[in-house]
């Protein structure tokens, strides 16, 4: 899954951008209101931290001008601020939730997990299909009750599958959630990356929509 940063203090976006990648998600980073909008637009993230006091153009406007522009992915607000009147104008701005700082790293990561599960039609934190389920708390993946060693971009992978469980997702969007923006991409490896897989899981868990991509059944 890929997560958009956008943060001002460059301390904070790094440590943002650590966390984030630890939890195995790709990250993408931007200190300015411009480059943000930009990203969020091109890039493609399934969800977005946003601080709302970014330089040259404000949270508040970035993530106004995605809603005009039809961008739906989820948003969670970062603001130094703690009154209600900010907390209503970011949700009227489309925002989808809400986090003050300062606050806890543990309690960032769980709000995404969660609007990354609404976004994808999932209420809990372990998504099961069929005898598969991933747990979006620890990263781990388990058939039954036998746990699967997963490298980090199989987790990767196999996690932006399950979320969308159902729908047919091409190479190039499998890419573009795998790996960061400035990242070197080929889509050939997905093939590779999949092939692992369909070792590790159940036969026909994963399967090959010919000339449109890879699908994994709705649960």
């Amino acid at each position: 899954m890929r997560i958009l940063v956008a943060e001002d203090d460059p301390r904070l976006l790094i440590q943002l951008g650590d966390a984030l990648q630890g939890a195995g998600y790709a990250v993408d980073l931007a200190d300015k209101g411009v480059d943000a909008e930009h990203l969020g637009r091109e890039a493609a993230p399934d969800a977005v931290v946003l601080d709302l006091g970014l330089p040259g153009r404000d949270g508040l406007s970035v993530l106004r001008n995605w809603r005009e522009q039809g961008l739906q992915m989820p948003v969670l607000i970062l603001t130094a601020r703690g009154s209600w009147q900010d907390k209503v104008h970011g949700i009227d701005a489309g925002a989808d939730d809400y986090l003050a700082k300062p606050f806890q790293m543990e309690e960032l990561l769980a709000r995404v997990r969660a609007l990354l599960r609404r976004s994808a039609g999932q209420a809990h934190p372990v998504i099961t299909v069929g005898a598969v389920q991933l747990d979006t708390r620890s990263c781990t993946v388990s058939v039954g009750d036998r746990p699967l060693d997963l490298t980090s971009h199989e987790y990767r992978l196999l996690s932006v599958l399950m979320h969308h469980a159902g729908s047919v997702l091409s190479r190039t969007e499998l890419s573009e959630r795998l790996y960061e923006q400035d990242a070197e991409r080929d889509s050939n490896t997905i093939d590779v990356f999949i092939g692992r897989l369909r070792r590790k899981l159940p036969e026909g868990f994963i399967t090959t929509v010919r000339g449109l991509g890879f699908r994994i059944a709705a649960p």
